[in-house]
């Protein structure tokens, strides 16, 4: 499932987290590459224990523990703290697989990456390329979002970013392990969320929304990993 998260951030936190990354030191991208990754990634990084990484990744955190949408969507066991990344000048990452397994820093859990995420900081018009392109089933999927919208998808998919052939693209990526491992169960509980909440809001009396609420938290019983 690949779903875009309209406003994690306000216009007013986007700006600010912009003003601090544009100020920020950034480094080769590649290290945090796994080996294969390593040799198609060409883009610059915040590294990981930079005040600046450390300090933006809470105020997304933050963010995302408000959205009811990505709530619904990743069921988050273990979020990965956010990295940032910036591509400019040609730059690009190509085709690969992110790693199944991510440490956490400094002590951390590991992470088994069922969810990928990436969150723009720069609107499409301050760049040209850059999109990130995901493969599934159904084809190959494009995706440039204004900036503070976010673009979740499986971790298993094959996926690239385009060259930024002027500007620059400055987002942030993380992965997350779901409480759901399998993407199809993942999917199924999404819709049925989605499902009550449309019926609460054009039926709120209807019978049948008690027993859809049963069946999705017996489902959610039967299939989280906690």
């Amino acid at each position: 499932m690949m779903i875009s998260i309209p406003d994690v951030l306000t216009p007013e936190q986007v700006r600010q987290c912009r003003a601090a990354l544009d100020a920020a030191d950034w480094v080769d991208g590649k290290v945090t590459a796994g080996f294969q990754s390593g040799k198609v990634k060409e883009n610059s990084q915040l590294p990981e224990g930079h005040p600046v990484a450390q300090q933006l990744g809470q105020v997304i955190l933050d963010a995302l523990s408000k959205s009811l949408l990505f709530m619904s969507a990743a069921l988050p066991a273990r979020v990965f703290p956010p990295l940032f990344n910036r591509y400019a000048g040609g730059q690009h990452f190509g085709p690969h697989v992110d790693n199944a397994i991510r440490q956490a820093p400094f002590g951390g859990p590991r992470i088994r990456t069922d969810l990928s995420c990436t969150l723009f900081f720069s609107d499409p018009d301050e760049y040209e390329g850059g999109e990130l392109v995901v493969e599934d089933l159904y084809g190959h999927h494009a995706v440039k979002l204004p900036a503070g919208h976010m673009v979740l998808y499986p971790s298993s998919s094959l996926h690239h970013v385009r060259p930024v052939t002027a500007g620059a693209r400055v987002a942030s990526f993380f992965w997350l392990q779901s409480m759901i491992r399998d993407d199809g169960e993942r999917r199924t509980l999404f819709d049925m969320d989605m499902a009550i909440l449309a019926l609460n809001k054009d039926m709120p009396d209807h019978p049948g929304i008690l027993s859809l609420t049963n069946t999705y938290h017996n489902l959610l019983r039967r299939w989280a990993e906690v």
